[in-house]
């Protein structure tokens, strides 16, 4: 879909809403196809925003798993040692 949006389930500490909404922000701007929208279409934009975030807020809060908890600086040096095998070729 979007390499932006950020896995956001099972950390330690939990996914913050700024978080959330970031994610939401990134799928609503590939789905519409802009990155910042006309003022005409500003407000259902934005609606939609506030939509995908809390809904995604939901699915978080719901889903279950007996792995342990994610630590963000091991997964931060995974993706930056993809990008660095993906962009090196």
């Amino acid at each position: 879909m979007c390499r932006n949006i950020r896995l956001l389930f099972n950390f330690d500490p939990p996914v913050t809403d700024d978080e959330v909404r970031a994610a939401a922000l990134q799928f609503v701007r590939k789905v519409s196809g802009f990155n910042k929208p006309s003022k005409a279409n500003e407000a259902a934009f934005e609606a939609a925003v506030d939509d995908i975030a809390a809904v995604s807020r939901r699915l978080l809060e719901r889903l279950e798993t007996s792995a342990p908890p994610r630590n963000r600086e091991e997964e931060a040096a995974k993706a930056r040692a993809r990008t660095t095998y993906r962009y090196a070729r």
